[in-house]
């Protein structure tokens, strides 16, 4: 850097001594064109446009007049004052925003609750949206509902108030060469000092025809200046951005504008040229520019596919170096043909299915192979991923190892804990089990046997990541349904052994080749077969106005012997929401169907009632058990054949098809009914997907198709790079999964150095690796 700072110093001496000769171009040797330009060839294109940027003002600077000169002096000169600035800082671009032009410290605070807080932040803060102001009408060219924006003169005001609410009006009359219209605010009376009469402005609205002219009602306005400026405002596609109290659009915008004008030249772009010539793909400082001011909304989608294409470009690099460095460690070596592996298969009350076979080998190669483990295990609801898990854990034990498995919530725990006891005690295997719910006594006693090797299998919650547990012989981390744990809680509990295998469970269907793209540093294996004999859970969408015979059709099941889930979105009532609680519910159904034993769960019910309750569920003393979501993954109770579902429009599909899961594990017929609102066509869309398939990975597809990969993408966010371009946009699923792809294909291209990387790209490409690395905090680079 500090070369770079000496070269461009020299620069500036270079031209002070222009200046003080006159701007006769004879104060140096060569002249001015080609002093700066040997200097600034020192400098790389990808080190920022602003170098570009000086060689076309100096073009031709020996036959330019006097006058124009100066110009071009004085404006090399404000650039070489910048540049200066950017390469005197080791950490530009985390510069506080409380020092950029039109921020400080008040305005500052308002930023941090968008999460800015940094140049970085606000640059790439893109919109959420944009509106098209760019139609340029006369006045006698306006139609109704037509957004529009006009240039007019502003002639007079007056001003009143509303008939019945008293809200003060200003009303202002304006004119172009075609015509007279007018122009309304409500409680807006400093209009008049900011657009005073004579004001030429663009205003931007959709008129309306009031009383035979037409008017614009609160429009978007900009004042013409006589000096020519880029139109912000209005005149133009407009950003529009997730705000908040006290930092209007405006604000935003304009202060996004300046920054973007004071420092895009800067930006570096770390895309190799091939892969920019290969796939047309923009260069990045453009790319910004057009993501937050298009030009056009086909250069919008240009710029979206060049930022994506890095976002996911990067994170592929990353994800691939990951895998290669879980290849060099070494792990464990556990012999597999275990004896007490295969007297726990022989003695199952049902053979594996082909689908688990598979995956038992994949894992049986990973565990003896010298390397550890790092697998994802997809399997759909009721698929028997548990089994695999219990065979895993086996195979560590007979090894000398211990295995922990970790899960999102405390009821997952317990369930998972009482079942693998009923496998694992028979073998002499104990279990342990650690939540926040978990005695101090009970806990102490669990870090004491894992820490001293009497315990080999724990079973827990994030409990399991504190500091004071400590194993003596961490063989095997498992972790289920594990979207919903961070890249960093997953690190923090593998670091807990010598490089312990790793398996990662998940029964929310993410499709192969997305899976493959997320999770790069992870084998993928799937469990696409359902154990024989179950069917299909029939699913039918139901109006709230039939919701009484639903309730009589589940009662009959019920007095046939059946039990029933019946869940909904809140624990109790809301007065901003319209939806069921689980509380008020309950104290409906009991009144209506006294008769029938019913049980109440949810997040709030402490761990000895819960865990009593469920128990009287699985026994059958309770036959309809109310809950909210906390029993949507890991219950199992075979006899329950019946879910309800109320106001299933306000859940995901990858959720209903969780919730749906619960039943449908005997060999008895069992319905899923989803109660809903289904006002708008998303909601028809999404639950007609639930009806028509019992397939999780369809189910998955449809979602992303309906909804986009984001919210995919979001897991990663825990300790991952950011994705800012997925958080914000995607509508084309097809074309974004065939970049994800793209971008995978390149990664590993350039890894294997099978395209054309040249020497200064690839230390750009270090230098942007480097700082994007999971687990690592450091600086950004733009």
């Amino acid at each position: 850097m500090q070369e770079k700072v000496k070269i461009i110093k020299g620069l500036k001496s270079v031209l002070e001594k222009e200046i003080s000769s006159g701007y006769s171009n004879k104060a140096i040797k060569y002249g001015l064109e080609k002093t700066v330009s040997v200097a600034i060839n020192q400098f790389p294109i990808w080190n920022g446009f602003w170098t570009q940027k000086v060689l076309d003002l100096v073009k031709y600077y020996d036959i330019k007049p006097l006058d124009e000169r100066k110009i071009v002096v004085d404006k090399v000169y404000e650039i070489i004052d910048k540049a200066i600035v950017f390469y005197s800082s080791e950490d530009f671009w985390n510069r506080s925003i409380q020092y950029i032009k039109g921020i400080g410290p008040k305005k500052a605070k308002l930023f941090e609750k968008l999460e800015i807080k940094t140049l970085h932040d606000l640059i790439t803060y893109y919109p959420r949206d944009y509106d098209d102001r760019s139609k340029l009408k006369k006045i006698s060219e306006l139609k109704q509902n037509e957004k529009v924006t006009v240039k007019v003169k502003i002639i007079e005001y007056e001003e009143g108030k509303t008939l019945y609410k008293k809200i003060p009006i200003v009303k202002a009359r304006v004119v172009d060469n075609s015509g007279v219209a007018f122009a309304v605010w409500y409680n807006q009376k400093y209009i008049k000092q900011v657009l005073p009469p004579g004001t030429q402005v663009l205003l931007s609205g959709i008129p309306e025809r009031v009383l035979g002219h037409w008017e614009f009602e609160n429009p978007e306005y900009e004042i013409l200046e006589e000096e020519e400026k880029e139109l912000i405002h209005v005149g133009r596609i407009v950003p529009i951005y997730s705000s908040t109290a006290g930092l209007s659009q405006k604000v935003i915008r304009k202060i996004i504008y300046d920054a973007l004008t004071e420092y895009t030249m800067f930006i570096e772009d770390p895309i190799p040229q091939s892969l920019k010539q290969k796939y047309n793909l923009l260069d990045k400082p453009v790319s910004v520019w057009e993501k937050h001011f298009p030009t056009s909304f086909l250069t919008l989608g240009s710029a979206t596919k060049r930022l994506l294409f890095e976002e996911l470009f990067f994170m592929q690099l990353l994800l691939i170096r990951k895998k290669q460095e879980i290849e060099q460690l070494k792990a464990p070596i556990f012999k597999t043909e275990n004896t007490l592996v295969e007297k726990f298969i022989s003695k199952l009350p049902f053979e594996l299915t082909n689908a688990q076979k598979r995956v038992w080998e994949e894992i049986k190669n990973d565990l003896s192979s010298g390397r550890p483990m790092h697998r994802l295990l997809q399997g759909d609801v009721g698929s028997g991923k548990t089994i695999i898990a219990v065979l895993s854990i086996i195979c560590a034990y007979e090894n000398g190892y211990q295995s922990a498995f970790m899960v999102p919530t405390e009821i997952l725990a317990e369930q998972h804990y009482n079942r693998l006891r009923e496998y694992l005690e028979p073998l002499e295997i104990r279990v342990g089990l650690l939540t926040s719910s978990v005695s101090k006594k009970e806990k102490n006693r669990i870090y004491t046997d894992l820490a001293e090797g009497r315990l080999f299998v724990v079973v827990g919650t994030h409990a399991l990541i504190e500091e004071d547990v400590k194993f003596s012989k961490l063989g095997l981390v498992i972790i289920d349904e594990q979207h919903r744990f961070g890249v960093t809680q997953r690190s923090i509990l593998w670091k807990k052994g010598e490089n312990p295998h790793l398996l990662v469970m998940t029964a929310t269907p993410i499709p192969r080749t997305l899976a493959i793209v997320l999770y790069g540093e992870l084998d993928v294996s799937v469990i696409d077969e359902l154990p024989p004999g179950r069917k299909p859970v029939i699913t039918y969408l139901v109006s709230k106005r039939d919701r009484k015979k639903i309730y009589d059709f589940v009662a009959k099941e019920i007095m046939q012997g059946k039990q029933a889930f019946v869940v909904c979105p809140l624990i109790e009532e809301s007065e901003k929401l319209e939806v069921e609680s689980a509380k008020k519910l309950f104290e409906e159904l009991q009144k209506y169907y006294s008769h029938i034993p019913m049980g109440l769960i949810h997040g709030l019910v402490p761990r000895d009632e819960r865990n009593m309750i469920m128990e009287k569920f699985r026994k059958g003393e309770i036959k309809m058990l109310v809950a909210t979501t906390v029993i949507e993954v890991g219950v199992d109770v075979p006899n329950a054949s019946i879910m309800v579902i109320e106001d299933a429009h306000r859940f995901g599909l990858a959720q209903l098809h969780q919730l749906r899961g619960r039943v449908g594990r005997g060999s008895v017929q069992s319905y899923c009914f989803l109660i809903a609102n289904t006002n708008t066509e998303e909601a028809k869309r999404r639950l007609k997907v639930m009806v028509e398939t019992n397939d999780g990975f369809k189910i998955a597809s449809e979602d992303l198709n309906i909804r986009g990969p984001g919210e995919f993408f979001g897991v990663r966010q825990h300790g991952a790079p950011s994705m800012k371009i997925l958080n914000v946009n995607l509508s084309d699923l097809s074309q974004n999964m065939r970049l994800l792809e793209i971008a995978r294909e390149e990664a590993i291209s350039v890894i294997k150095n099978e395209i054309e990387v040249k020497d200064n790209e690839k230390l750009i490409l270090e230098k942007h690796l480097s700082v994007n690395i999971p687990y690592k905090e450091k600086g950004i680079v733009l």
